[in-house]
């Protein structure tokens, strides 16, 4: 983490973290160690004047204009349901589960080879113009490159292919029903084209019902994942005070990538509902409008708490820190 820390101020920002106050973003399930260990690093390492540490839910629930909310943030490596109140993450009303973007796209990566579907990576693929229009396609061989390297390659073929193709069902996925589904056409980078068919429902419904996940070749993910992501916003509801849990059904945050599936919000309205009590069964998920807002709607949040004009009182300063030590976080950035 360090080292990319550094990257960020030298390369990226192109800043000295000694003349600026920091602003950093956390998971919402962070473990004290860490957030007292990155406090030091930021104090000790980077000299920072003053620090603060924000936990994500919290920032999107303020991208949204909502001090009072239920994140629910399904990205790459993690999807996540988080109750927000005042401002604060209600840590015992966490729940998640690594059921997210990487994990989809590693399952179509094995379904694919098992249907014997050999897609070539990008990087071996040159094009040449021989006519307007018309291109003579080749493909290279790289003897050096580690079979780490070239699946990464391929998967980033399989994740384009999930983000273009994949939508989410209306209804929950039945093999039959969809046995007949018109199939969509996907270019691979070596010119040949695809037919997606019923796979693009299965795939991003796997986020509602991980029990499909019962092919032969994914027997090593039987059983790792048991809650839908309607079931995670439900259980992280009840499992805060009752008079809370009107407000949270109200205020339903969608975000992260797995969200810009198409139908994916039309698809969690209507399994909330049917979980939900007759007297909170009206009620529509708030949705960020553009993939922007969705994607980056921590930065956005962030940027939106450090521009108050009463957020310097907020900040762990240098002296708080060398009188109070690294444990200072856990108070002043509950």
């Amino acid at each position: 983490m360090e080292e990319i820390w550094d990257h960020t101020f030298r390369y990226c920002l192109r800043i000295d973290p000694k003349e600026h106050p920091i602003l950093l973003s956390e998971p919402s399930f962070n473990t004290g160690f860490c957030r007292e260990r990155t406090t030091e690093i930021m104090f000790e390492k980077y000299e920072a004047p003053a620090l603060f540490i924000s936990k994500n839910a919290v920032l999107t629930s303020f991208a949204c204009g909502r001090a009072t909310s239920l994140v629910l943030d399904s990205g790459g490596g993690m999807t996540c349901a988080v109750p927000v109140h005042d401002g604060f993450a209600l840590t015992k009303g966490i729940v998640k589960s690594s059921l997210a973007g990487n994990r989809l796209t590693d399952i179509y990566y094995r379904i694919l080879q098992e249907e014997q579907i050999r897609i070539q990576p990008s990087f071996t693929i040159t094009k040449k113009e021989i006519k307007p229009g018309q291109f003579q396609i080749s493909v290279k061989e790289f003897p050096g490159t580690t079979s780490s390297f070239y699946e990464f390659s391929v998967k980033k073929v399989i994740n384009d292919l999930k983000e273009t193709a994949c939508r989410v069902s209306e209804n929950p996925y039945d093999e039959e029903n969809l046995g007949n589904v018109a199939t969509i056409p996907y270019e691979l980078p070596d010119g040949s084209s695809i037919e997606v068919g019923r796979d693009r429902f299965k795939i991003p419904e796997l986020m509602f019902n991980p029990k499909l996940i019962q092919d032969k070749h994914l027997s090593e993910y039987h059983g790792l994942y048991r809650k839908g992501v309607h079931e995670m916003v439900y259980e992280s509801i009840f499992a805060c005070d009752g008079d809370l849990k009107r407000e949270l059904f109200n205020n339903v945050i969608v975000t992260g990538g797995n969200s810009l599936f198409k139908g994916f919000p039309e698809r969690l309205q209507k399994e909330l509902v049917t979980l939900a009590p007759s007297q909170m069964a009206k009620f529509k998920p708030i949705v960020p409008p553009s993939s922007p807002e969705r994607r980056f709607s921590v930065w956005i949040g962030g940027s939106i708490l450090a521009s108050l004009g009463s957020f310097h009182q907020m900040w762990i300063s240098k002296q708080e820190y060398e009188e109070q030590g690294r444990t200072v976080v856990e108070r002043k950035c509950p």
